[in-house]
C-alpha cells in the first residue's frame, strides 16, 4: 500500500492525499459505507459502484467469521470475488462487536470469549485467530484486534485495556509475519489507537501505535456515546503524534458535521452505519439539513427528494412518494433512502477534498457544518 500526500490547508490540519493498493486508488479524505454481512444493506453493487461510487468500502470479521463462515470465503477465492466487488475492502477486527456483546463476551490475556448472537454457540477469538480469519476474508486493509472500551469508562480500566491492546498487537504482528497472504494481493495493517476519552492515555497509545511501523492507522473506542467534544479533543491530540506521511481512521464516525470536523483535525478515513441504518428509519441526511420522511408535512411535497441530484433516486422521486413508501413500509423506501444517504455521504467528502485542493477547506467547511445543522 502507497500513500501520498497531495494537500495541506492551511487553515486547519485537513488533508487531501491517495492511497493505492491492488485493488485500485482511494482518494482521501474518504468516506467508506459499512458493507457489514458482505451486503451494503438494501443496495446492488450495481448502483454501489455507479451511483454511490465508493472507492472502498467495509465488511466486518465477527459477523463473516459467523455467516457465511471463513470456508465458504475462501472457496469463493475471498470475500471480492464472493460479493462480486472488484474495487477496496477494509475489514474491521471484530473488536467493536465482541465489545457490543458485553453482557456474553470474557475478555481475557489470551483473548475473547464470546457467545454467538445468532445460536448461543461459544467462540474465541485471539489476535492470532483474528489475523488468520481476516487473510481468509481478505480485505485490501485489515485492523489489529483491539479492546474497545465503553463511555464513561474509569481510567483505571481504560489504562488497563490500553496496554492490553498493546500487547495484542504485538502478537498480531507477530503473527501476521507468519501467515501467509491468501490471494493474489497484498494486504496492509492497520493498528488502533486506544485510551478512552483521556488525554494521557491517548498520547501513551498514539505514540505506541505510531512506533509500531504500520502503513497506516487507526483510532478507535470514539464515537461510542461521548459528548462530541471529547472525540474532537481526543482526535486532535491522536491526530498531532500519528505520522504525517501515513493515512489516519477514525473508526466508525460519524454524523456529517463529525466527519467535516474531523477532516479539519487531520483524518483521512472514515466508516459509519448511520446513513445507511438512519435511512432504514426515514431520516436523510441533506446539505441544507436532515429530514425525518416520515412527518406529516411531507405528505403532499411533490418536489424532488434532493434538488441536488447526486445520486439518481434524488430526482426520480418526490419527498410525498418516499413518505408514502415509509407509510406503508415498502421495502423500496428503505433502499431510495438508503441509496440517497450513501450518495450524499460520498458528495460530502469528495467536496470536502476539492476544497482542500483548492485551498478553502476551511470557509466552506464552516458553511456547511452550519448549514446541515438544521431539522427540515
Amino acid at each position: 500500500m502507497k500513500f501520498e500526500l497531495k494537500a495541506q490547508d492551511s487553515q486547519s490540519k485537513a488533508r487531501a492525499g491517495k492511497i493505492t493498493t491492488d485493488h485500485g486508488v482511494i482518494e482521501t479524505p474518504i468516506f467508506m459505507p459499512v458493507g457489514t454481512v458482505a451486503t451494503v444493506k438494501g443496495v446492488h453493487q450495481r448502483e454501489l459502484k455507479d451511483d454511490i461510487n465508493p472507492d472502498i468500502i467495509l465488511g466486518n470479521t465477527y459477523h463473516l467469521y459467523l455467516r457465511p463462515q471463513t470456508h465458504v470465503l475462501e472457496k469463493s477465492g475471498g470475500l471480492h470475488k464472493f460479493m462480486n466487488w472488484d474495487r477496496n475492502i477494509l475489514t474491521d477486527s471484530g473488536g467493536y462487536q465482541v465489545y457490543s456483546l458485553s453482557a456474553n463476551r470474557k475478555i481475557k490475556e489470551e483473548g475473547v470469549k464470546f457467545k454467538s448472537h445468532i445460536d448461543g454457540s461459544y467462540h474465541t477469538f485471539t489476535p492470532e485467530n483474528v489475523m488468520e480469519i481476516q487473510r481468509t476474508i481478505g480485505a485490501d486493509i485489515i485492523m489489529a484486534f483491539d479492546e474497545c472500551t465503553p463511555y464513561p469508562c474509569d481510567y483505571n480500566y481504560a489504562k488497563r485495556s490500553m496496554h492490553m491492546t498493546h500487547r495484542w498487537l504485538d502478537r498480531c504482528i507477530n503473527h501476521l509475519d507468519k501467515t501467509p497472504l491468501k490471494y493474489n494481493y497484498n494486504q496492509a495493517f492497520f493498528p488502533i489507537v486506544q485510551g478512552s476519552t483521556y488525554k494521557d492515555l491517548r498520547k501513551q497509545s498514539a505514540e505506541y501505535i505510531a512506533n509500531s511501523g504500520a502503513v497506516g492507522n487507526a483510532i478507535g473506542g470514539l464515537s461510542v456515546g461521548e459528548p462530541a467534544e471529547e472525540m474532537y479533543a481526543m482526535t486532535d491530540v491522536v491526530c498531532s503524534i500519528l505520522p504525517e506521511d501515513k493515512p489516519r481512521y477514525l473508526m466508525g464516525v460519524g454524523t456529517p458535521i463529525n466527519i467535516l470536523e474531523n477532516i479539519a483535525l487531520g483524518v483521512d478515513m472514515f466508516d459509519c452505519v448511520m446513513p445507511t441504518r438512519n435511512a432504514r428509519n426515514g431520516m436523510l441526511f441533506t446539505a441544507y439539513g436532515t429530514i425525518n420522511i416520515k412527518n406529516l408535512k411531507w405528505a403532499e411535497d411533490f418536489s424532488p427528494i434532493d434538488d441536488m441530484g447526486i445520486t439518481f433516486v434524488d430526482t426520480e422521486y418526490s419527498k410525498a412518494y418516499l413518505r408514502h413508501l415509509f407509510t406503508v413500509n415498502e421495502l423500496l423506501g428503505k433502499q431510495i433512502a438508503t441509496i440517497h444517504n450513501l450518495g450524499f455521504y460520498l458528495w460530502l467528502v469528495r467536496e470536502a477534498r476539492k476544497h482542500i485542493l483548492a485551498g478553502d477547506f476551511k470557509i466552506w467547511k464552516d458553511k456547511m457544518v452550519k448549514q446541515m445543522n438544521n431539522r427540515l
